[in-house]
């Protein structure tokens, strides 16, 4: 047992039957993790084993509204920690979750459907509140918050292709039902938070966008058809930019035909 699990007793009673003692350890959980020097010492094994007792938190809860208020908290519980911890954290979250997806029974499923939806519109939050709001790029805050942009970015977009989005079409590190979901969700939350609207999140904006994109055009080609189906129908959303690009009579971002006559292939990117 290492120093950081010894100083973790709250694991066990995460998974409670008593909701008043889950909440407890929850609390504890969310001060334990919000000490910079504490998140960021956390090995991989311990952050296993927090997602664990947070997965069986989550199994343990009854009841519509309290199951949503619990995935809010969870998914909450990232905003708490200094950049370097999320993305161990989310790798965490994400291995727990796809080794138990296929073992959660359908009277279970809409909750964690739920809690997948939660974090990743948190961790899709916590990019989108680092994007830079100045053109000013002289400033040496705006120079600061600029580089903090692009490190969240790249966090966030090196977890999505390990995990959910992961692009060596891994079908037992990330089960085929997850991932359906995940490309169910993305364009609600980025829609949910503005990351649609240049106008709104500017170059940086965009930019991550289209490599999000990029990660989701890679499930076009996955060996899984249903995959395949999913991500080119989600890239051809109507409420992302370079669709609305497209119906605008302007430069297409993307192209959703292929002359090639396979029906299930994409294009990708325009030149």
């Amino acid at each position: 047992m290492t120093a950081n699990e010894a100083n973790m007793p709250f694991i066990r009673t995460l998974a409670s039957s008593d909701r008043k003692t889950r909440t407890k350890a929850l609390e504890s959980l969310r001060t334990f993790i919000s000490a910079p020097a504490t998140a960021t010492q956390l090995q991989p094994l311990e952050l296993l084993k927090l997602w664990k007792g947070l997965y069986y938190s989550m199994y343990m809860c009854d009841r519509p509204i309290p199951q949503q208020n619990l995935s809010a908290e969870l998914a909450g519980l990232m905003a708490v920690l200094p950049d370097a911890a999320v993305g161990p954290w989310l790798a965490a979250f994400w291995e727990i979750i796809g080794v138990e997806w296929p073992r959660i029974d359908v009277l279970r499923l809409e909750k964690f459907m739920l809690l997948v939806r939660r974090v990743l519109g948190a961790a899709l939050s916590w990019v989108r509140d680092a994007l830079p709001d100045s053109k000013d790029e002289e400033s040496e805050e705006v120079r600061k918050q600029n580089k903090k942009s692009r490190e969240r970015i790249d966090i966030l977009l090196e977890n999505l292709a390990s995990w959910p989005f992961e692009t060596q079409d891994n079908l037992s590190r990330v089960p085929v039902g997850l991932r359906l979901h995940v490309l169910d969700i993305w364009v609600d939350e980025v829609e949910k938070l503005g990351l649609a609207d240049a106008q709104t999140t500017g170059e940086a904006g965009r930019q991550f966008l289209d490599r999000l994109g990029l990660l989701v055009e890679a499930q076009t080609r996955s060996t899984c058809k249903p995959v395949r189906l999913r991500a080119k129908g989600t890239l051809a959303d109507d409420r992302l930019p370079w669709n609305a690009d497209e119906n605008a009579g302007g430069e297409p971002g993307r192209s959703t035909k292929n002359d090639s006559g396979d029906k299930d292939s994409w294009d990708g990117f325009d030149d």
